[in-house]
């Protein structure tokens, strides 16, 4: 690790100006994902900002009955509090289902949504890796690349987002609220991430120089009757081969509102709006929800050794919309 500044800063203004001054700096919240790749030698900043102390780390009500969470908030205090688990209860579960409880003390809220990849190549300097070094080529796409993506992926870049908090945010149409030495801004999460494309390196649509405040959960309803589940090669700490973040609002069997969100199968938190759209106005049942889950693979290119996760994926729709629509039942 090469030597860097460290300053703390303890007002917004004074952190965004820090990093106008110099690109070559990182805002450093839990540290639990930069600081790895500092190691690794990935992420080679000459100062870090450290953003602890802001004033950026409360869950408060909006006027609207959504959800404001500051962005130093850490992963176990969103997931344990009353009114996350009470009206978003997917996004507690799916905060719960990522990383070790050390970790989730430490980790932040906006941390989380800038976490990178966690491809092999990405994070091996010797290797060629488009995210990292843009032209150089992505070795995954004819190597390893079992829980790489299936959807979404271009010729330049096959990784998968990391995050499980991102998932379930993703399918409640979470906004993204940041700061720039410009003034206040804000983007849904929908236009959060970028697509893949031909410049895999460029991941976000943040300005240059901003720094993530928060992000706001709008009021949805259906969300109370929402799950979280996630798969992975084993029980303990371990990242998303696929996961599923769902909603469903069912009245005289027919569903009314269904919401729906993928992970690790895409280089961003993968929002089913195909799905949806099958679901809504249909009758609940278990042919419908293969059918909602077909809708959305359509459009799935899995690589020679990831095609099992069209099927991960197509059963944990099936699994969990049908458990949601027993509760309801009850």
């Amino acid at each position: 690790m090469r030597e860097f500044d460290y300053q703390r800063a303890y007002d917004v203004a004074g952190a965004v100006a820090l990093l106008d001054a110099d690109p070559d700096t990182r805002f450093l919240g839990g540290g639990t994902n930069l600081v790895d790749l500092m190691k690794a030698g990935v992420e080679r900043p000459a100062r870090l900002v450290d953003i602890r102390e802001l004033p950026l780390d409360r869950i408060e009500s909006t006027p609207e009955g959504g959800l404001r969470i500051g962005a130093t908030v850490t992963n176990g205090d969103l997931a344990a509090h009353p009114e996350v688990r009470r009206r978003y209860p997917a996004l507690a579960q799916a905060v719960l289902a990522g990383a070790s409880g050390q970790l989730r003390n430490m980790a932040t809220v906006g941390g989380n949504l800038l976490q990178r990849t966690r491809c092999g190549y990405f994070t091996d300097v010797s290797r060629p890796c488009n995210k990292r070094v843009p032209g150089s080529g992505c070795p995954a796409l004819t190597g390893e690349h079992r829980n790489h993506a299936i959807l979404g992926a271009s010729e330049h870049c096959a990784a998968v987002h990391p995050s499980d908090m991102g998932v379930a945010l993703a399918a409640f149409d979470a906004v993204v609220h940041f700061e720039t030495a410009d003034g206040a801004g804000e983007l849904p999460l929908a236009d959060f991430y970028l697509p893949v494309g031909d410049t895999p390196h460029r991941e976000t649509a943040l300005p240059p120089g901003a720094l993530i405040t928060g992000v706001t959960l709008p009021p949805a309803p259906v969300a109370a009757h929402s799950r979280y589940r996630k798969v992975r090669e084993r029980a303990s700490y371990a990242f998303a081969i696929g996961s599923l973040a769902a909603a469903l609002d069912i009245r005289d069997g027919v569903v009314r509102e269904a919401r729906l969100a993928f992970g690790a199968v895409a280089s961003r938190p993968w929002r089913a709006a195909a799905a949806e759209r099958v679901l809504t106005g249909a009758p609940a049942g278990a042919e419908t929800y293969a059918a909602a889950a077909d809708a959305e693979l359509a459009a799935a290119r899995p690589l020679p050794d990831n095609g099992y996760k069209v099927d991960l994926i197509r059963n944990l729709v099936v699994t969990v919309l049908t458990e949601l629509a027993e509760e309801t039942a009850r």
